[in-house]
């Protein structure tokens, strides 16, 4: 990888993690073709092209802004820049690996890896226990994605001051993402409707994982205080769980030709969503019981059909389920941004860390596109929330 002026990679972060991530996918790659061609065309050269096509670099940012808001400059460029990469595969890694376990037919409107894996070698209709051939080559190339970005940081921050201190951020991002999915997972099998628990979930699945940790991340390689960093990652906590429940809204609610999954997908797989939680503890409070017997008849149906997806739509609508999470995104996004100004960063930091904070927590409400078929399109990123589990 080329030598970067901070000042320069300041002008399009985005566009400099992607050529770094591009170099490191470069050598991934001839080392996958030494090891077997098959391997490398099929498991390998998917990972690269799903991790550098896609995707806003969001996490990235958040790491590069945090380590120039601390202070960092030319020496840290190089190791940050190194992690952001590792931050992509291993984003790579988790979407993967969820639209495996969701069975999702679409990721960023293109066909996720199990699905084209299977188109390639006809087995869509073959079970097993990953689903198909496609599910278990694509748990593989997760697993490789993580291997990857392992590597990556590893290298990346060998030998840094802070090398110690990054790790410790590296391991617990890790786990708690993976904590985080099974507990969204657990969820739907236990059919789970509790507020307290969708926010648990979403917190440690994105919140931490998206914008906590990696401004943690960035504060700690400019060998930022311990206190910088705590601030950091309560700053971080918020606005994470903001974004959370604000993807949750573009799920039900978002045009799915922006959101690139397909309609309804949430609502048919039964997750236990925020959103979900709060329609039913509104349900209660207003002895709504035909709002209750839908949401019992819908959610977590795989063959809802796309009328009944709507009036489940309606109801959260109706029941100002909507409108209180939305409401609830605002707060935290503000408190977020408010907590980062708080935190001791360069002003300039700061601000562009707001700025993206803003832009990923969207506005205040989603607007809902026209009734589509359960064939089209739609996505699912973001945070929103009632009370708070820690």
């Amino acid at each position: 990888m080329r030598v970067c002026d901070p000042f320069d990679v300041d002008q399009d972060v985005r566009a400099t993690v992607g050529e770094c991530l591009g170099h490191l996918l470069e050598r991934r790659l001839e080392e996958a073709e030494v090891i077997d061609p098959v391997f490398a065309a099929d498991i390998a050269d998917r990972v690269a092209r799903f991790s550098l096509t896609g995707g806003g670099r969001l996490r990235a940012a958040f790491l590069w802004w945090a380590m120039r808001g601390c202070g960092g400059g030319a020496s840290e460029t190089p190791r940050t820049l190194g992690v952001a990469a590792a931050l992509e595969l291993i984003q790579t890694c988790a979407l993967i690996h969820d639209d495996v376990m969701d069975g999702s037919p679409l990721r960023r409107g293109r066909p996720t890896v199990h699905v084209g894996i299977d188109d390639q070698y006809g087995t869509a209709g073959r079970a097993s226990p990953c689903g198909t051939f496609g599910g278990a080559a694509a748990v593989l190339a997760g697993d490789l994605a993580l291997a990857w970005a392992d590597d990556a940081f590893a290298e990346a921050v060998r030998g840094a001051p802070a090398e110690g201190r990054a790790a410790d951020v590296w391991r617990a991002m890790r786990t708690e993402m993976v904590a985080g999915q099974y507990l969204d997972m657990h969820g739907q099998v236990t059919n789970a409707t509790s507020a307290a628990r969708a926010v648990r979930s979403a917190v440690l699945k994105t919140a931490r994982y998206t914008v906590a940790h990696p401004l943690a991340l960035g504060a700690v390689l400019a060998d930022a205080p311990e206190a910088t960093v705590r601030r950091l990652r309560a700053a971080g906590r918020s606005a994470g769980l903001a974004f959370q429940l604000h993807d949750d809204l573009r799920g039900a609610f978002g045009d799915p030709a922006s959101t690139g999954k397909p309609v309804g997908e949430d609502l048919r797989d039964g997750k236990a969503t925020y959103l979900l939680a709060v329609a039913r503890d509104l349900c209660v409070r207003d002895r709504d019981q035909a709002g209750l017997r839908l949401l019992d008849e819908v959610v977590g149906s795989p063959h809802a059909r796309a009328e009944d997806v709507e009036r489940v739509l309606e109801l959260l609508d109706a029941c100002g389920a909507r409108e209180l999470v939305s409401r609830r995104v605002r707060e935290l996004c503000d408190r977020g941004i408010d907590e980062v100004r708080d935190a001791g960063l360069s002003r300039d930091a700061a601000d562009r860390i707001g700025g993206l904070l803003r832009a990923a927590c969207g506005p205040g409400t989603v607007e809902r596109p026209v009734p589509v078929a359960p064939a089209a399109v739609r996505d699912t990123t973001g945070p929103v929330l009632i009370g708070e589990a820690r």
